[in-house]
């Protein structure tokens, strides 16, 4: 049976790839920093192993690896957990440090110190990476100066590492605009309900997994239309 490690997995697109990944009946550690919608999410999905903390917690990390652990090698890992910043949006100007501190922490540090973590297992797999990334990594849209950089960097450390370690699959994914609570927070008092279900986004990632394409940067929307096209 397969295994994957899914963080932040308590709602939009962790929640959605947890249960797309449950129906196909894998193995399943997921976690998240709500333990109420954690505990929610995982009640009705068989074989998830939910652990509630954050992933910038080195402790947290060690028990999500020692859980994965259990079930041998690691097929997939999805690096979803991230960090808006402040709400609203501040510019750069006045930007908050220890918020940009916290936004780097848990965007870009969090996740290659998880990777670290289970790499024995991933190769052993010859497994897939999937670090969640944004349009505002490539686009400079303003007040997202926190966010967009430290998605950025995510997409260079995913380069870096699909380079260093050849065997795996490592790749960026940008699901583009999503009807998420962290959307939400970023448009405080806006009405985003125009914008596309999380769920909506999951078949890219299962044809990315699937089909294994080179290690890169790949958008859902052109996965999305290749998808159809076929």
């Amino acid at each position: 049976m397969s295994t994957a490690l899914i963080t932040g997995a308590s709602q939009g697109l962790g929640l959605a790839l947890t249960t797309a990944f449950a129906e196909r009946g894998w193995n399943l550690v997921v976690d998240a920093r709500d333990e109420t919608r954690l505990r929610e999410a995982a009640r009705t999905l068989p074989t998830v192993v939910a652990i509630v903390g954050d992933v910038t917690d080195p402790g947290h990390r060690e028990a999500l690896a020692a859980a994965a652990e259990v079930f041998g090698p690691l097929d997939l890992l999805v690096n979803n957990a991230s960090e808006l910043g402040p709400s609203p949006l501040p510019e750069l100007a006045r930007y908050p440090l220890d918020a940009l501190r916290t936004v780097y922490e848990t965007n870009v540090v969090a996740p290659l110190a998880l990777t670290q973590l289970l790499l024995p297992a991933l190769r052993a797999a010859g497994g897939t990476v999937v670090n969640i990334s944004s349009d505002a990594a490539v686009e400079p849209y303003p007040g997202w100066g926190g966010y967009g950089p430290s998605k950025a960097a995510l997409d260079h450390v995913s380069a870096i590492l699909a380079a260093e370690e050849p065997e795996l699959r490592v790749f960026a994914f940008d699901p583009g605009d999503m009807r998420t609570a962290m959307h939400q927070r970023a448009f405080p008092g806006e009405d985003i309900s125009d914008r596309p279900a999380a769920s909506t986004v999951v078949p890219a990632v299962l044809r990315l997994f699937d089909e294994r394409p080179a290690s890169g940067r790949y958008r859902a929307v052109d996965l999305l239309a290749a998808e159809v096209a076929r």
